[in-house]
Formats: C-alpha cells, structure tokens, sequence
C-alpha cells in the first residue's frame, strides 16, 4: 500500500519562529518542516497572517523593517501553501467538536487542519491536547 504524503500546518508562532527564531522550535518541528517545505506540503493559514500582524500592531511582536515587506518574505517560504478563509471554513470553525476553547485564531487552524487534513505544526498546548486534531511538537 502506498504511503500517503502528510501535509503540516504550521501554527501562527511556528510560522514566525521559523523566520525569526528558529533556535525556538524543537528539533523534530525544524526537521518537519525542512523536510515538508521540499515536498511542498507545508500549509498556512490566512488567519495565521492577519494574527501576525495583530501581534505587531499590539507591540507583542517586535520586527526589523516594514511588517507587510516581511510577510511577503515569509509567505515566500519553500513549500509553503497558503490554505484559504472560505465562508465554509468559518461555519466549521464555529462547530468544532468540544471540548475547545475560545481563541477564533485557533478554531480557524484546528478547522483548517481538519479540513486539510493536515497535522499542526505548534507548540501551544490547547492545540496538542485537542483530540479531534493531528498535532505535533
């Protein structure tokens, strides 16, 4: 039986270590990612940019240079894909099995992951300890 290729989103704060801190990420989501990012199979979420630029606009986040310059810069990524917000996304987000708390950024992921039918990417332990979800460190 052929193996199935895994697709991996990346969390919001994976995305942004990758570009800004890589020493953040465990070694095996580093590894993941070099080796997903060859075979074009990382995916982002929209929603993961808009959170970007929120964290940057509350002083959360703190960049060198113009902040949409470095989106377009870490939206270049190898591999990189970037999985849409479509009205049907939004619906799902908002019906996602419980238990699961009330960030909107991660019901769009944890939607988007289950839609695409990809493993996430994260180091924040809501989404680890989700059940209806595919996660990893």
């Amino acid at each position: 039986m052929a193996r199935v290729p895994v697709n991996y989103l990346l969390d919001t704060h994976t995305w942004v270590w990758w570009h800004m801190r890589p020493d953040r990420l465990s070694k095996t989501a580093r590894q993941t990612i070099a080796s997903a990012s060859r075979a074009e199979r990382l995916l982002l979420s929209v929603i993961s940019v808009w959170e970007f630029c929120k964290l940057v606009q509350k002083g959360r986040l703190g960049i060198v240079g113009d902040p949409e310059a470095w989106v377009e810069l870490a939206l270049s990524m190898s591999g990189l894909r970037l999985a849409p917000l479509t009205p049907g996304l939004c619906f799902k987000s908002t019906t996602l099995p419980p238990p699961f708390h009330n960030d909107p950024a991660d019901q769009i992921i944890a939607a988007t992951a289950r839609e695409e039918n990809a493993v996430v990417l994260t180091a924040d332990k809501q989404l680890l300890a989700y059940p209806h979800i595919r996660s990893t460190g």
